[in-house]
C-alpha cells in the first residue's frame, strides 16, 4: 500500500467534499472512512484514477452519515449532488485547504492545531509538543475547533499569518520528527511565495531553505545526531543555502522584520561560517535580541541563552537562563551544555540524563544519554 499516495491525495478529496457542501468536521470523518476503506480494497484492486475513487467513496461516506443526521428533503438534496464517475480534477488543492482551514471564526491557535490535525496529518501529541501544552489539552482544542468550524460557510479564507505559522510547524515536525513533511512544507511555501507578496513568506522560505541544506549533516550513518558544531559543513547544499541567502537578502531589503526573517537571518549567520569557531555569536546574539522584541516566546530566549553563552563565555549564558522556567522542552540539554562549558561535569552529567528522560524523539533521547554517559566517564578517570 503506497501510504504516500493516500497521504498526498487527502487535502484535494477533504476540499472537494467541502467545496461540494460538507462541514469540515464530517468531511474530515468521511475521508479517514475512505482511507481505510482503501487500505482494505487497494491492495487486491487498486483503482486506475485513485484520486477519483476516494472523491466518490468519501462522498457516500458522508451521505451514510448524513442520513443519519438530517431531514429526508436535505439528504435527497444531498444525494443529487453526487459526483459523477471519472477522472478527478488533478489541481493541487493542499495550499487552499491550508487558508479553508485558517477561518476567521477560530482563534489562530485554534486554526493551527485543526489544520496540523486535519491537513498536516501530525498526532495530537506532536502538536502538544509544539505548543508546549499537555497532549488532553490540545485534544479538546482540536475538538472545539472542529465543532467551531462545523456547519460554518469556507467562503471566507484565513489570514497569511496563520497559514504560515502551520507551514513553519509542519516544517519543524518534519525537519525533526518522525514523520517527513519537511519538503512538502518547502513546496507549499514556495507556491504561497509565488502568489503573495509578503516579507514574512519570503522570510518563512528562506528560513526552510537554509535549515533544510544541512538536514544531510545532522546524522551520522548510523541515526545518531550530529550536533551543529562538529557537522561536516562540506555535505551542506550550496545551492539551497545560496537559494536562501538570496531571498532572506531581498526580504530584509523591504524594511518589515518579522520573526521569520529574523530567524532566517540566524540560520544564514550559521550557514555562512566556514567553520565553527568563525560563527558569528555576536551577530547571533543580536538577532535573537530582534526576536525577543518581536516574539517574547520563551524558547526563543532559551536559544539566546545558547548565543550568549558562545559569544560572552558559559557563565554569561547561564545568567541568560536564570529568569527561564525549567520545564522548558530542552532546558535541561542547554543548562547541561554551559555547565560543560563551564567545567561543572557532574551537574552537567546529571542535566544531560535528565533530558534524555524528556527528549521527544529516539535520535535525541540516545544522544543526551550518550553525552551524559561520555561525562560520567571523564569524572571516573
Amino acid at each position: 500500500m503506497d501510504e504516500a499516495l493516500l497521504r498526498s491525495l487527502t487535502p484535494s478529496v477533504l476540499t472537494i467534499l467541502v467545496r461540494r457542501g460538507a462541514d469540515f468536521a464530517a468531511a474530515e470523518d468521511a475521508v479517514q472512512d475512505a482511507l481505510v476503506e482503501a487500505v482494505r480494497v487497494w491492495p487486491a484492486d487498486r483503482p486506475r484514477d485513485p484520486k477519483g475513487w476516494l472523491v466518490t467513496v468519501a462522498w457516500r461516506k458522508f451521505l451514510d452519515a448524513t442520513r443519519a443526521d438530517t431531514a429526508r428533503r436535505r439528504r435527497e438534496d444531498r444525494v443529487d449532488e453526487e459526483p459523477a464517475p471519472g477522472p478527478a480534477p488533478a489541481a493541487d488543492d493542499t495550499l487552499q485547504l491550508y487558508f479553508l482551514c485558517a477561518h476567521p471564526s477560530l482563534t489562530p491557535s485554534s486554526a493551527v492545531a485543526l489544520t496540523l490535525r486535519a491537513v498536516g496529518g501530525l498526532t495530537t501529541r506532536q502538536i502538544a509538543r509544539a505548543y508546549l501544552v499537555p497532549e488532553a489539552t490540545m485534544a479538546q482544542r482540536i475538538s472545539r475547533a472542529k465543532r467551531t468550524v462545523s456547519g460554518v460557510r469556507f467562503d471566507r479564507p484565513g489570514d497569511v499569518a496563520t497559514v504560515l505559522r502551520v507551514l513553519y510547524l509542519v516544517f519543524n515536525e518534519g525537519y525533526s520528527g518522525d514523520v517527513d513533511l519537511a519538503a512538502e512544507a518547502i513546496r507549499l511555501t514556495r507556491q504561497l511565495a509565488a502568489a503573495i507578496d509578503h516579507p514574512e513568506v519570503a522570510g518563512l522560505l528562506a528560513l526552510m531553505l537554509l535549515h533544510h541544506a544541512r538536514r544531510v549533516g545532522r546524522t551520522a550513518p548510523d541515526g545518531s545526531l550530529v550536533p551543529l558544531a562538529e557537522q561536516d559543513r562540506g555535505r551542506w547544499d550550496t545551492g539551497a543555502i545560496a537559494d536562501g541567502v538570496g531571498i532572506l537578502q531581498a526580504a530584509l531589503a523591504r524594511d518589515r522584520l518579522g520573526e521569520f526573517q529574523a530567524q532566517a537571518a540566524i540560520a544564514a549567520l550559521h550557514a555562512d561560517a566556514p567553520t565553527a569557531e568563525e560563527t558569528d555569536w555576536v551577530q547571533i546574539v543580536e538577532w535573537y535580541d530582534e526576536l525577543v522584541r518581536l516574539t517574547a516566546s520563551p524558547v526563543v530566549r532559551l536559544n539566546r541563552a545558547v548565543a550568549v553563552g558562545e559569544a560572552d563565555g558559559p557563565r554569561a549564558g547561564l545568567a541568560a537562563l536564570a529568569g527561564l522556567d525549567d520545564a522548558l522542552p530542552r532546558y535541561a540539554a542547554v543548562a547541561a551544555y554551559l555547565h560543560e562549558r563551564d567545567g561543572d561535569l557532574a551537574t552537567a552529567a546529571r542535566l544531560y540524563a535528565e533530558a534524555a528522560l524528556k527528549a521527544p524523539n529516539l535520535a535525541e533521547r540516545d544522544h543526551l544519554t550518550r553525552q551524559a554517559a561520555r561525562l560520567n566517564a571523564r569524572r571516573s578517570r
